[in-house]
């Protein structure tokens, strides 16, 4: 999560208090939320309404609107944010009656916030929603890698700004020379030999590298100068990852792997990760029990063949273990070998879909989770046939299998369905940064993310 949704959510959660205050008010006439209430009483009512507020507004994008939004969509997405606020209020009410609020106060607090929320984005200006403290970034380089970075920092509305390109002697051998798109030429920045001058001079506080060839070329001395005086000095891997939430595997080395922060996974971490999972499919099976029935019926009734489907996959260590499945394809989907599963795949049945974008089919696969054969979070489990194939073609391919795999995790919420080898290069960019930086936030995120998954149908 960049800092500018850490911004969003803090200004959104200040108003979510706002409100309820001023619907107590204007209902009650009063601070007082019910009568008889205690004061941690009514904390605890008071930071439950903010907590559901603010995931509600998270699970409907509200924080990832495009800048080019319009203030009716804005409005229309603060509406359904509110909606699913009080659905999920209601459910909690329903649970916990002791924290339900009074007296018409929650729909009062639920029309405030909608109004102050929309408010505060229609004023602020969708179309520029970059955070104030936006840290301003200059690339030490004008190549192809400069390029690339450049782009995304001027696509995307997160915490970094893009500063201008510094001019300086890559290596390049003229027949490698980078024609630079119009749109950069004009933020090229003159080499000199003060480089912690240019960066003051344009407000920098980051300086990326992003040079073809380093060796000989890099202002080893000016760079450290900015080092020490509080300019940030970045290789382009490092910040293409805060940027993305991914890897750069082109330009990643064995030294850069062995030498980063991450990939360490102590003996806390595993423990953890087992309580999770351990915790997460008890949790999920005795929920799912009572429908397991009606799947099963559906499944039987839709199409011939076996109620589970059975596979082997490649897990920890490149071990095959068998995993699990509702059937979710014709019997004979594979009667002439093994092939991609592909989105809108024709040897989906109809049944299938609906369990496929639902996540339902893969609730058997909490069983392998209980046995330890998979996570609750990690890479997708992938066949041994294709495993072989990855292998030969991607350079680091072997490393997503250095934890387990998971039944959901970053790739599948944040990139759909692959079918190809480039998908496979995609998907392992998100792995490979699961695993680096693996910890309870990023799990946290994970799961958020996959509610969104499961409720609205985007099925990876």
């Amino acid at each position: 999560m960049d800092l500018r949704v850490s911004f969003y959510i803090l200004v959104d959660g200040l108003l979510a208090l706002a409100a309820l205050v001023l619907a107590a008010q204007v209902r009650l006439g009063t601070l007082v939320l019910k009568a008889g209430w205690q004061p941690d009483h009514a904390m605890m009512a008071a930071a439950l309404f903010v907590a559901v507020v603010l995931f509600s507004s998270y699970l409907m994008e509200v924080y990832t609107l495009p800048r080019e939004s319009r203030k009716r969509d804005i409005l229309a997405t603060c509406v359904q944010a509110g909606c699913a606020a009080f659905f999920f209020l209601s459910v909690v009410y329903y649970l916990s009656p002791e924290l339900m609020l009074g007296r018409g106060v929650l729909f009062f607090a639920l029309g405030f916030f909608i109004v102050l929320q929309f408010s505060w984005y229609a004023v602020s200006g969708i179309g520029a929603r970059r955070v104030p403290f936006a840290h301003r970034v200059l690339i030490l380089g004008t190549g192809d890698l400069a390029c690339q970075l450049g782009g995304l920092l001027s696509s995307q509305t997160g915490s970094f700004a893009l500063a201008g390109f510094i001019e300086c002697d890559d290596g390049l051998r003229p027949e490698q020379t980078v024609h630079q798109p119009e749109l950069f030429r004009s933020q090229i920045i003159p080499g000199n030999d003060d480089l912690l001058g240019t960066a003051r001079e344009h407000k920098a506080s980051t300086i990326v590298v992003a040079l073809v060839e380093r060796r000989g070329v890099l202002p080893l001395q000016e760079m450290m100068r900015c080092k020490l005086n509080g300019v940030e000095v970045l290789d382009a891997p490092t910040f293409y990852e805060m940027v993305q939430g991914k890897l750069l595997l082109e330009e990643m080395t064995p030294s850069w792997i062995i030498f980063s922060s991450g990939f360490h996974h102590t003996a806390l971490v595993n423990l953890y990760k087992r309580c999770v999972d351990i915790l997460f499919s008890l949790t999920g099976l005795m929920l799912a029990a009572p429908f397991l029935p009606l799947v099963a019926l559906a499944v039987k009734l839709d199409s011939p063949g076996p109620l589970l489907f059975a596979q082997k996959r490649v897990g920890l260590g490149e071990k095959i273990f068998t995993l699990y499945k509702f059937r979710s394809m014709r019997q004979d989907a594979e009667r002439d070998g093994a092939v991609w599963a592909a989105k809108n795949d024709a040897r989906i049945t109809r049944v299938g879909s609906f369990l496929r974008n639902s996540r339902i089919d893969e609730i058997p696969q909490l069983f392998n989770v209980l046995r330890g054969e998979m996570s609750f979070i990690g890479p997708r489990p992938e066949r041994p046939e294709f495993v072989e194939q990855l292998k030969k073609e991607i350079y680091y391919y072997s490393k997503r299998h250095t934890i387990k795999p998971g039944l959901t995790g970053w790739a599948q919420v944040r990139y759909p369905y692959g079918s190809t080898v480039e998908d496979a290069i995609e998907k392992l960019r998100y792995d490979l940064y699961y695993i680096k930086n693996l910890s309870v936030f990023l799990d946290t995120q994970i799961i958020m993310e996959t509610v969104k998954v499961v409720l609205f149908g985007r099925g990876r």
